[in-house]
């Protein structure tokens, strides 16, 4: 067995940044910002055959990857935490971070939609009245970061098994209220468990993943740092991320047409709402990626050093990518479909290395004031 929480009462502390953990937030994020550059300066509709599978297809494992890697950094710096005296100053931490994630939401809304959009339909989406697209990951890190804290006490004190039914209730929660016309407020049925009309992200669909990124986390500090449970930790998330990938393609092959099943993937079927066959492609292969991350440690880390610069801050990553494709590039250079395909890349790549290189400059001012 890997882990028995019960023979282990207090969990340990992190001793500064894990660069494993800004690796693998930095791979979600890297996929993410090269999905954006082909959607937001391409348009879906203009992608290659070659350019959806495999390689927007393999994108799909950025949402789900840092989902995850959020919880597993809520568990390595503030789980331990929560039996603390200083915990009330911790958790006023994560609430004033949901207010700048929040502020920033919003921001980058107004950004996005500033080309194509008249003012009204802009402060409808300010007033969630409706939704923006490529920003919406924002709106539900601010939302989850105001109920999080208050769950991480009663996470911490609770046992294995009913931390593990949790997750088995909420996810059979989202497929109920999924069923549900909310009485026709599809606003709220979108904040809560997803809707097709929106894309967005469901406070209770996605809770499941960040409740298995607590798990994860908690398993990292006891296992990362002696290499043979290390060892177990990586193996234990490489086969099981392995074996819900295999899943996706035992369904796509019953169903007769695994290509198919492929292309629907890359076109986002099954990801607002979450999907089984999505689900088990896009956190199967995130559960890889990450077991990767984790196997190469801080070596890995220093050779992608600017993924792992980007992983270490990624709001201002992601400010800096959105600023740049849809303020800059789409608004102010009017660049929407002057861009090929294989020039969208490219342009992902330099904005890969651009919000790494902003994020160090930035870095080192605040640090010479």
């Amino acid at each position: 067995m890997l882990l028995n929480w019960s023979e282990i009462p207090q969990l340990p502390k992190a001793e500064g940044r894990i660069a494993a953990i800004d690796l693998a937030r930095g791979l979600a994020i890297g996929l993410m910002i090269m999905s954006h550059a082909v959607s937001g300066l391409v348009g879906m509709r203009n992608v290659p055959d070659w350019g959806m599978v495999p390689i927007h297809f393999l994108t799909k494992f950025s949402s789900s990857l840092f989902i995850v890697v959020f919880g597993i950094a809520l568990a390595v710096a503030f789980l331990s935490h929560t039996q603390s005296d200083d915990w009330p100053k911790r958790r006023l931490k994560l609430w004033l971070r949901a207010i700048e994630v929040w502020f920033w939401y919003k921001a980058l809304t107004v950004f996005e939609m500033l080309p194509y959009y008249p003012p009204n339909e802009i402060v409808d989406a300010l007033m969630y009245g409706r939704f923006a697209i490529w920003v919406e990951i924002l709106g539900f890190y601010a939302i989850a970061l105001l109920w999080v804290p208050l769950m991480l006490p009663l996470w911490a004190r609770a046992p294995l098994w009913s931390r593990l039914a949790t997750i088995g209730a909420l996810t059979a929660l989202t497929i109920w209220l999924q069923s549900l016309t909310f009485g026709g407020n599809d606003i709220l049925k979108a904040l809560l468990v997803d809707h097709e009309d929106h894309y967005t992200w469901g406070q209770i669909s996605r809770a499941p993943m960040i409740l298995i990124g607590l798990l994860i986390g908690e398993a990292l500090l006891r296992c990362y740092f002696e290499p043979t449970t290390r060892r177990r930790l990586v193996l234990t998330l490489l086969g099981a991320g392995a074996l819900m990938v295999a899943g996706f393609y035992a369904l796509a092959f019953a169903n007769g047409d695994v290509h198919a099943a492929m292309l629907a993937i890359a076109n986002n079927v099954g990801k607002h709402p979450p999907g089984l066959e999505f689900m088990l492609f896009s956190l199967g292969g995130a559960l890889v990626l990450l077991a990767l991350a984790l196997a190469g440690g801080a070596k890995a880390a220093k050779a992608l050093l600017p993924l792992t610069m980007v992983g270490s801050d990624a709001l201002k990553a992601f400010i800096f990518h959105i600023v740049m494709i849809f303020l800059v590039l789409r608004f102010l250079w009017e660049g929407e479909g002057m861009y090929s395909y294989p020039q969208a890349l490219g342009v992902g790549g330099l904005l890969i290395l651009g919000a790494a290189a902003w994020i160090w400059v930035t870095r080192w001012m605040a640090n010479h004031r």
